[in-house]
């Protein structure tokens, strides 16, 4: 049984009916399928045994995490380097010409992105408070779970809180990308990375909330911004990984990030899927990176 949980921390950002409590228990995690990139590590397909715990139904807003920043001061790492990676789609037809990714010219760098800016000093946060904060890093993400009494959720529970208890599909949904061709989340429509139609009804972020919730009432677990999870990240993990409260790799260079984005297309980041995994370094940020907290239960 999924339930509620009550939030009683007094100044907690997190509303009271947005951790929803899940009982635990096994499920199977990754997959045999080939529908990804090898280097991801995403299979073979385990069983997991896990414990009781908690977990947002959305990711953090930009609403909430401008309340951790007035609350602490905290600056962010994107803040500190000057700049962030702003998907080029975003960016006015005349805006000023910066470095991009040689492998992925589609991001550029831009000085003054941050959460705050999402596509830079030109644009601002307002009229999209309900919208996913970006441009956080997982140090970032760290300092927001510290302060509003939270975590990050471990990557087996992320999976078994996105899988919405349906087993061995593919989408928290189904196995159908677009069911009765009904957009179920927000990624790139059309011929990446040049030509978006927007036909799910949103070109970057999306509210959160904005599309069906899963069998356990999570929004968004697929598409929209990419999630932090706590675990270091290892393509190899899985064979040794143990079947109670896997917690990942002891150490590494790079954490996990789960879901997908608005950013992801079958011809480019086939990694919008419930079992899909990825990587960033610790204090990488991006605008289509954010995250979503837990808890233990009963705390």
């Amino acid at each position: 049984m999924v339930t509620v949980a009550a939030v009683k921390k007094e100044g907690d950002p997190i509303p009271e009916d947005d951790l929803i409590d899940l009982p635990g228990g096994t499920f199977t995690m990754g997959t045999d399928g080939h529908y990804g990139y090898p280097a991801d590590g995403e299979g073979p397909a385990h069983e997991v045994e896990l414990s009781p715990f908690s977990i947002a139904r959305h990711t953090v807003t930009n609403g909430q995490f401008a309340g951790f920043i007035e609350a602490t001061g905290h600056r962010t790492e994107a803040e500190t380097f000057g700049w962030s990676f702003v998907f080029g789609g975003l960016l006015p037809e005349d805006f000023p010409p910066t470095r991009s990714v040689a492998a992925a010219p589609w991001w550029r760098q831009v000085e003054g992105a941050d959460w705050a800016h999402p596509e830079g000093p030109q644009s601002d946060w307002q009229g999209r408070a309900d919208h996913p904060v970006v441009h956080v890093s997982w140090n970032d993400a760290q300092a927001y779970c510290a302060w509003s009494g939270t975590r990050l959720p471990t990557e087996a529970e992320w999976e078994h809180a996105a899988r919405g208890g349906l087993a061995g599909h593919r989408f928290p949904w189904g196995d159908e990308l677009e069911p009765g061709g009904a957009h179920r989340m927000n990624v790139f429509q059309g011929a990446f990375p040049g030509e978006n139609t927007c036909a799910d009804g949103y070109a970057g972020t999306a509210p959160v909330g904005s599309f069906p919730a899963n069998g356990f009432g999570l929004h968004e677990v697929t598409g929209n911004v990419w999630e932090w999870t706590a675990d270091w990240f290892d393509p190899g993990y899985y064979p040794r990984s143990p079947g109670r409260d896997p917690q990942g790799p002891e150490r590494g260079t790079m954490r996990v990030m789960r879901g997908g984005s608005y950013l992801c297309h079958a011809s480019y980041c086939n990694r919008y899927r419930v079992d899909s995994r990825s990587s960033n370094s610790p204090d990488a940020s991006t605008g289509n990176l954010g995250f979503r907290v837990a808890r233990d239960l009963g705390i």
